[in-house]
């Protein structure tokens, strides 16, 4: 077991980074397809409508099937799915086809979507069994991939490089990061048996919807995960039209977002461990509240340049702390996780088209108002991210800030 704990947290990290590396690729490279297709930034948002569709059904879908079949087989799934998304996309661009690009999205939404929730549900389990906090790191992996994919995009925009090659080249990079990861993924985690609680369950999944903890711990993850979805979808374009950069210079300052990102997940055990969650949440959302609060008011693109990496700092560790937390709010782990993740992903990806239109009215640089509220009211939230008092002999979990819990027995292939 635990020589197969390594290598399943090393594939984790693969699937993780090879998620940020396509999402972040992508992004750099919508100032260049959008005016390839000829479209406004209201019409943008609406082909950005296709990743949004995808995302839900897969998002909706993806917490009854990981109950059914179990993590791997959607992880396999829904990254194929995913990688056939991003070919997609790449033959609609070079095509100059909307309805091309917006069927790629669509299936890139959904394969990301039905993975994304599949993988945090087998990190939480990496979590429980190793008794060491893994999410951030893991979710630092997603933010290191769009750190590697934006500095790569940064420079192929740079050099001319047409957007469909570079996005063909990303698809290959990915499928063998795919093809090697999926090796260490073990089947199993997640299902539960019919009439009967599964693996990685401590129950028949409970109305995890009516746990007021949960939902408020819901809110964190929906406000932290539409600040750095916003990011994703509109930050290049936000510094291009809000700040009147180049695009190259708009994917500069995406890559800053990324590795601020990156930093604040890497480094969030060491804040979590001497200050508490509750501490985290807070300060985090008082970051992301400022820089965004400066990137919307100044007028100084070098100003909202730098306050670009208090926005990504703030944003890092608002989602994986609440997927950590959710698992321990309460009996039926992989439901509870399966619902905060979903809010989280319908708010990353399913939030920001909608800025698109407000921003197509007011700007987007005042449509980012939404974001700086929700971000603001998540510090309220905060104490919601705090276990629940243990019982007598209850072993402390990970992250909590006390000892490491027993391994659980369950062998991983």
């Amino acid at each position: 077991m635990y020589r197969a704990v390594p290598r399943r947290r090393q594939a984790l990290f693969l699937l993780f980074l090879l998620a940020g590396i396509s999402m972040s690729s992508w992004v750099t490279r919508t100032p260049e397809i959008r005016d390839r297709l000829g479209m406004s930034t209201a019409q943008m948002g609406l082909v950005l409508f296709g990743l949004s569709l995808g995302s839900m059904l897969g998002i909706v879908s993806s917490g009854r099937l990981v109950s059914r079949y179990g993590t791997r087989p959607v992880i396999a799934g829904g990254t194929l799915l995913l990688l056939i998304g991003m070919a997609t996309i790449c033959a609609g661009s070079a095509a100059a086809s909307v309805p091309v690009v917006t069927a790629g999205l669509c299936a890139f939404g959904a394969g990301m979507g039905t993975s994304d929730v599949a993988v945090n549900v087998d990190g939480t389990d990496v979590e429980r069994i190793s008794g060491t906090t893994t999410l951030p790191a893991l979710h630092g992996c997603f933010s290191l991939g769009t750190v590697l994919g934006a500095g790569t995009g940064m420079a192929v925009t740079a050099a001319g490089v047409p957007a469909h090659w570079h996005l063909a080249g990303i698809t290959l990079l990915a499928t063998g990061l795919f093809l090697y990861a999926m090796r260490a993924v073990p089947a199993g985690t997640g299902r539960i048996a019919p009439g009967g609680a599964g693996q990685g369950d401590d129950g028949p999944h409970p109305a995890v919807w009516k746990d007021g903890k949960l939902l408020l711990i819901g809110a964190i993850v929906l406000a932290m995960a539409l600040a750095e979805g916003s990011a994703n979808d509109w930050l290049p374009l936000l510094m291009v039209d809000g700040h009147g950069v180049d695009a190259t210079t708009g994917s500069l300052v995406y890559a800053g977002f990324a590795a601020a990102m990156t930093l604040g997940r890497f480094t969030g055990a060491f804040f979590l461990d001497r200050f508490g969650r509750t501490a985290v949440v807070r300060a985090s959302a008082a970051l992301g509240a400022l820089g965004l609060l400066v990137v919307i008011v100044s007028d100084s693109a070098v100003l909202a340049g730098a306050a670009v990496l208090l926005w990504g700092l703030g944003a890092s560790l608002g989602f994986p702390l609440a997927l950590t937390a959710a698992g321990e709010s309460g009996p039926g782990p992989t439901a509870r996780v399966g619902l905060v993740a979903t809010i989280g992903y319908l708010a990353f990806l399913v939030g920001p088209p909608g800025l698109g239109f407000l921003g197509d009215h007011i700007g987007l640089r005042a449509a980012m108002s939404v974001v700086l509220v929700c971000v603001a009211c998540a510090a309220f939230a905060a104490p919601a991210v705090e276990p629940r008092p243990r019982t007598a002999g209850t072993a402390p979990v990970a992250g909590s800030g006390g000892s490491a819990p027993a391994p659980r027995s369950r062998v991983d292939g």
